[in-house]
């Protein structure tokens, strides 16, 4: 009895408990990040609209975007979507070079500088800089990223001025005779608030460019190191060669074998730069724009190098995303950008709910009509459940950006049936224990220790469609996913911690413990008559040769019934016997 109630206050706790939390969000807990919590969940595009945008290439002249360029791009775009926490997001290709992505709702500002700031990445070494003449930076002092091997530390360095622009042909990347007397000029005269119309230059050309923010400009040698030989990036707090935190965040970029060459080439001669010179440091190059120009302190041969300075917690992690997801095989900039209604509308949201009420109201006339009043309790578990998963998906949406669209309401509607299937299996080993003579508290026992094992196999399986479906599947088809693998999961929570508590209660009153004919376990129906004190014994008529009920004897295993037969035919011998 005190595990019942413990149980049943543990789930309702929970349930509170997570609205209480939503509550409180939508009240107190607005952010610039998740905004404020809503007790209604946040519709997919198929629902509410959103707003869409195409992107369309940057190409050199004479060149085109091949299928393999494009199917890639779509995939490094739709990571990058989902790494901004949109759900429910719809990126797809348009005609034979533009991508559209369709994101619902009204995204964000981060998001909308993760979609279009989706140009080639690229790592080009620092000639020169200054501050913007445009800028009112005069007193702000340059960005302090500093590139180290992994583990050690950096301290930023003042920029020198460029004396003589030297016109014979360049040896390397960082030579500067890059910068011709014309390309000074045009760096001279450049206004980083054009930067929106600039074209990217070749690879193999030097570059005139920004800053994100447009406080200094930069004169970039070629391209050395391709974004795209990067195979992961992650931020976190930088930590001294003693393991000791410093406090400050990072930026940890991870190169294949290609990457790590050119970047041990590029910092070996970088490093052999005096500190005072702007040579010393390399831009990171996205959309045509320098994210960072950390200065180099030290040979990077690990392929692991580590980026610090200057960073939020925010900004570091804006960073991993754009070295992860913004290697793309080519450039792409905004073609145009318009909100579009919803796809499906409201009809179809309302037929979807209209249906889930009626399967849910058949599952009740089924429990009803098979487990007369013992079927309320199919009822309430439901009813637990669904608040339950309505706070969760609550939750969901106001923290992770989740977005419930058609698919995710089929996947709920189907978990009605789901839910359903671990009270049935429950209940009918009850009425098996029931059946062997047990009484109706040692049943509700017994019945559940054989059930539990069948309901966490067929649940285990739906969990595990519901990972693979989510970890393969893209669009829609992950929101189906989610909403199975959460019902699942808490089908299981409401079974454990109140289906059987409250039938450990039940069990205890006179109601369901005489086996009244409207409880659900009525002798006539479960093919015995009780002997007094909730106790069964095997009904007298219509038995067979081996002496068991026709009720009992059709429930038997075909090993049960040939046991069973032979010992009827032992018997009949031993009497013969007796008889003669």
């Amino acid at each position: 009895m005190k595990n019942a109630w413990r149980a049943i206050v543990w789930l309702t706790a929970l349930t509170v408990g997570l609205a209480v939390l939503i509550g409180a969000g939508s009240i107190f807990g607005e952010d610039s990040t998740t905004g404020a919590a809503s007790w209604t969940p946040k519709l997919a595009l198929d629902l509410e609209g959103g707003t869409q945008i195409v992107l369309a290439p940057q190409l050199e002249s004479g060149q085109t975007v091949t299928g393999e360029q494009l199917t890639q791009a779509v995939s490094i775009i739709r990571d990058r979507v989902d790494a901004s926490g949109v759900a429910e997001a719809e990126v797809t290709t348009q005609g034979a070079s533009n991508v559209v992505v369709s994101i619902p709702g009204v995204p964000d500002e981060e998001t909308l500088k993760r979609i279009q700031s989706s140009a080639k990445l690229e790592f080009r070494p620092v000639l020169y800089t200054d501050v913007a003449a445009t800028s009112t930076a005069t007193e702000t002092p340059e960005p302090t990223d500093t590139a180290t091997p992994d583990g050690e530390t950096a301290t930023p360095t003042p920029e020198p001025t460029l004396a003589t622009t030297p016109t014979a042909a360049p040896t390397d990347a960082s030579d500067l005779n890059w910068i011709t007397e014309a390309l000074f000029d045009e760096f001279t005269n450049f206004d980083c608030a054009s930067l929106d119309n600039f074209s990217v230059a070749p690879a193999g050309e030097a570059l005139i460019t920004c800053d994100s923010d447009g406080l200094y400009k930069y004169i970039l040698g070629p391209v050395e190191v391709e974004g795209s030989t990067i195979t992961d990036a992650s931020s976190g707090l930088v930590t001294s060669s003693q393991g000791i935190s410093t406090g400050q965040w990072g930026v940890f970029p991870t190169f294949n074998a290609e990457g790590t060459a050119d970047v041990a080439e590029m910092t070996t001669r970088l490093f052999g730069f005096d500190e005072t010179d702007p040579r010393n440091r390399f831009g990171i190059v996205l959309d045509g724009q320098v994210i960072s120009a950390p200065t180099t302190q030290g040979v990077i041969t690990g392929g692991n190098p580590q980026i610090s300075g200057s960073f939020t917690q925010e900004t570091a992690e804006i960073l991993a995303d754009q070295l992860k997801f913004g290697a793309l095989p080519i450039g792409f900039e905004v073609q145009s950008s318009e909100n579009i209604s919803a796809t499906l509308g409201s009809n179809q949201l309302n037929s979807g709910l209209i249906a889930g009420l009626i399967g849910l109201l058949l599952v009740v006339i089924y429990s009803l009509f098979q487990y007369r009043l013992l079927g309320l309790v199919t009822v309430a578990s439901l009813i637990v459940a669904g608040v339950l998963t309505y706070l969760v998906i609550a939750y969901l949406s106001w923290r992770h950006g989740y977005r419930l669209s058609l698919a995710g309401v089929a996947g709920l509607i189907v978990a009605i049936g789901f839910t359903a299937d671990s009270f049935i299996v429950y209940f009918e080993r009850i009425r098996d224990e029931l059946r062997d003579g047990r009484s109706l508290t040692g049943a509700v026992e017994a019945g559940w220790k054989r059930a539990l094992r069948t309901i966490f196999a067929a649940k285990a399986v739906n969990l595990l469609s519901a990972v693979v479906l989510f970890v393969l599947a893209v669009g829609n088809v992950r929101g189906f996913a989610l909403t199975l693998g959460i019902t699942t999961v808490i089908d299981v929570l409401v079974v454990v911690l109140f289906t059987h508590p409250v039938l450990q209660l039940l069990a205890t009153t006179r109601f369901f413990s005489s086996g009244h004919r409207l409880s659900g376990l009525d002798p006539n129906a479960l093919g015995a008559i009780y002997r007094g004190r909730a106790q069964f014994r095997t009904p007298a008529p219509s038995k067979n040769k081996t002496g068991a009920s026709r009720e009992a004897a059709r429930r038997q295993t075909i090993a049960e019934r040939k046991a069973a037969e032979l010992a009827g035919t032992a018997s009949d011998a031993s009497s013969d016997g007796k008889d003669s």
